[in-house]
């Protein structure tokens, strides 16, 4: 009698994570196999616009696996119509391997959602269950973790182990992004990784470099949130106004104002894998406050990934934070970014009948709201932020506050 784990997914692609999670399960559970599953219809979510079909992600989990011979990777979810359900494919192992023991492996996600799968009850009759967590857990999920624990077994009788380990905490949502600007490589085995690319998977063989305005819109929405479209779309149009407005060039603008936030997608982590794979030196306050990473990465990307010029590149690069002595095309694109219509904070209107008035009024009032709106949420401000304001109020002809808005306004 064997012990048999089950290790199933959609992996689009599969990458390190996969396989140091394997390794661990298999380490821990003392497992005599793995089989991995690529799911060819996944039930709980459907594959994102662009994946590569069931076979070619069955080609790369057998490259990912190769040299893993406790690893064997399974067609068997491909080989029948439908969605693949978890619950058949443990009933048809189950026949397969009668003697042996099965353990469903899973991550955090799937453990707490367990209960909401098809037929729980048939699954944890034939496969007893093992979650590892992808990242250390706070109080809160080890909570959730033991309650969930506790209702699947006095539910449906589940024998459940919960792994501690230090699996590498990545998502194949994260590669692809990351592939999708260039970077990435390293989380991805070597074959896997030359298979992506000779295929030109994952965008990794698409071409952005001086697209006309519209393809470029397109390009670069299609790497945001979904969530965050509006406001780019918002920031593009407003800074066409505004580089009207101050005899700026439109074109440029509404390339900056499309692409100034197209690595928001990347969270903190990832920001510092893209930096490294650009050769980005970070100072040490970048690296601890990552969440304005963005505006490195996405001045970075803009100009080597989309063949930008240096002055759209620039006005990315300080949109966050601003910076001493800006040029009117960088302000353009800092107020475009604060004051386009999906913003709502009081004064946002004035605001924006001001940078159509005094653009250099507007970046001052801009940044002490910028300011003291940091320092009243308890985080750091960049010395960027810090020198841009001083820069700003030292070269202004009268000194300004947000009570003079109304008065320009007028």
């Amino acid at each position: 009698m064997g012990r048999i784990g089950i290790y199933g997914g959609t992996f689009n692609p599969p990458h390190r994570g996969h396989i140091l999670a394997v390794q661990e399960f298999a380490r821990q559970l003392n497992l005599d196999r793995v089989l991995m599953i690529p799911a060819s219809v996944p039930p709980h979510k459907a594959l994102p616009a662009g994946s590569p079909d069931a076979e070619t992600r069955l080609r790369l989990c057998r490259l990912a696996a190769e040299g893993l011979p406790f690893v064997e990777v399974s067609d068997l979810e491909l080989s029948r119509s439908g969605k693949s359900y978890t619950a058949v494919t443990v009933q048809e192992l189950h026949r397969l391997y009668p003697e042996d023991e099965l353990v469903l492996l899973m991550g955090t996600d799937m453990f707490l959602t367990f209960d909401q799968w098809r037929e729980p009850k048939t699954i944890a009759s034939l496969a007893s269950l093992a979650m590892a967590h992808r990242e250390k857990p706070d109080k809160k999920e080890r909570e959730a973790i033991a309650d969930q624990k506790k209702k699947l077994r006095r539910k449906y009788g589940a024998r459940v182990t919960v792994l501690e380990n230090d699996i590498l905490e990545l998502s194949s949502s994260t590669v692809r992004q990351l592939l999708a600007f260039g970077a990435g490589k390293t989380l991805l085995p070597p074959a896997v990784r030359d298979e992506i690319f000779r295929l030109g998977l994952y965008r990794t063989g698409e071409r952005f470099r001086n697209l006309p305005f519209d393809a470029l819109k397109a390009a670069s929405l299609s790497l945001h949130k979904p969530k965050r479209v509006p406001h780019a779309i918002g920031c593009c149009e407003t800074a066409q106004a505004l580089a009207e407005r101050w005899g700026e060039s439109v074109e440029d603008a509404a390339r900056a104002g499309i692409l100034h936030d197209v690595t928001k997608v990347l969270d903190g982590p990832e920001q510092l894998i893209l930096c490294e794979e650009y050769g980005i030196l970070l100072d040490d306050f970048y690296r601890r406050n990552d969440r304005l990473l963005h505006a490195v990465t996405g001045a970075a990307v803009a100009a080597r990934l989309f063949g930008e010029s240096e002055k759209i590149a620039d006005a990315i690069r300080w949109h966050t934070t601003g910076k001493p002595d800006m040029t009117p095309f960088e302000k353009i694109i800092y107020l475009a970014d604060m004051i386009e219509p999906n913003r709502a904070f009081p004064g946002v209107e004035e605001l924006r009948k001001l940078a159509m008035k005094d653009l250099d009024r507007a970046m001052l009032v801009t940044l002490e709201r910028s300011v003291e709106y940091v320092e009243e949420g308890g985080n750091l401000l960049h010395p960027d932020s810090v020198h841009a304001l001083e820069w700003q109020r030292e070269h202004m002809e009268q000194p300004c506050s947000a009570e003079t808005i109304n008065e320009v306004n007028e």
